[in-house]
């Protein structure tokens, strides 16, 4: 098994458990969905070094909602558990191998060092904290 199955119960964990994570929210009866599954699991195969999971929007519909997903498919990745890419739509093979290598190229610490200052700065503005 090369993706796994993302549910309610697995889905925070296996993102804060992966360094490197691709989603894809997808449906049964979604055409685009259907011709982007054998690109995603290839991929799956042929990148051993990341996570890559699916996740049924029609099984799973109030992590869909909470994420605000629109259209499928949608792809997300994470690294370090930050999310870094975020785009609806099937891609062909070669541009989403191309994906692949530019979000494992994505230095984790500095993710990391952005998502934190981001945050200070967010909770300054809303908690009026001048320190």
């Amino acid at each position: 098994m090369a993706t796994v199955e993302l549910t309610a119960e697995n889905f925070a964990s296996t993102i804060e458990g992966s360094d490197t994570l691709f989603i894809d929210f997808w449906a049964a009866w979604c055409g685009p969905c259907r011709m982007f599954a054998p690109v995603f699991e290839g991929a799956s195969e042929q990148h051993t070094d990341a996570v890559f999971a699916k996740l049924d929007t029609e099984a799973q519909p109030e992590i869909a909602a909470a994420l605000e997903i629109q259209s499928i498919p949608t792809l997300m990745a994470f690294r370090g558990g930050v999310l870094v890419y975020r785009e609806a739509g099937a891609m062909n093979a070669t541009s989403f191998d191309q994906l692949v290598e530019a979000v494992k190229a994505v230095d984790i610490e500095e993710v990391r060092q952005q998502a934190a200052a981001a945050q200070a700065a967010h909770e300054a503005e809303h908690h009026g904290d001048d320190n």
